[in-house]
């Protein structure tokens, strides 16, 4: 596998032909960008959430083309403060034109799984994400290899099968 920036992940985005997968499997993270916005949600406080208008724009104009961007969560419940701020703002996402799914863990115990979060592009290209133990990301890894993403299609779309849509969950 090969290394890759954030910057090259962020080049997918704008290159990929018909659709962008993504499967979370945390129940927390602690990105940088991040935990400015997830400490004033915890304060109570308000967020201006123009740190996310460059995904949504991302987001917007990949559908307006007919892309389709898929995220699916594994979650465990009940859900984690985390998960649960995540929460309150995803329905800006799906207005966005992302399709989000929330798969509660205990659905997945048959599933096979990669060990990693992952996006994966056009069936062609999957990006693994590396996590530390608090949430930051460590590394990430690019593969073309033909069984990764196999792997990583079926075990998206099985999760996908399982899931329940977004504006339909109800945390535990």
């Amino acid at each position: 596998m090969e290394l890759i920036t954030g910057d090259a992940l962020q080049r997918f985005f704008k290159e990929f032909r018909r659709e962008a997968l993504h499967l979370e499997m945390r129940d927390t993270y602690g990105t940088e960008v991040e935990k400015p916005h997830l400490k004033k949600w915890e304060a109570g406080d308000r967020d201006d959430l123009e740190w996310l208008q460059p995904w949504f724009d991302t987001v917007r104009e990949a559908t307006r083309v007919g892309k389709v961007i898929r995220r699916a969560r594994i979650i465990s419940e009940p859900i984690t403060d985390y998960q649960r701020w995540v929460l309150s703002d995803s329905h800006l996402f799906t207005d966005a034109g992302e399709q989000i799914v929330w798969i509660p863990r205990r659905l997945v115990s048959t599933v096979a799984l990669p060990g990693n979060d992952f996006w994966l592009f056009d069936e062609e290209t999957v990006i693994f994400s590396i996590f530390a133990g608090a949430g930051e990301v460590v590394e990430r890894q690019m593969s073309k290899a033909p069984d990764a993403i196999q792997l990583c299609k079926h075990a998206f779309e099985t999760v996908w099968s399982l899931g329940v849509p977004d504006g339909e969950y109800e945390p535990v």
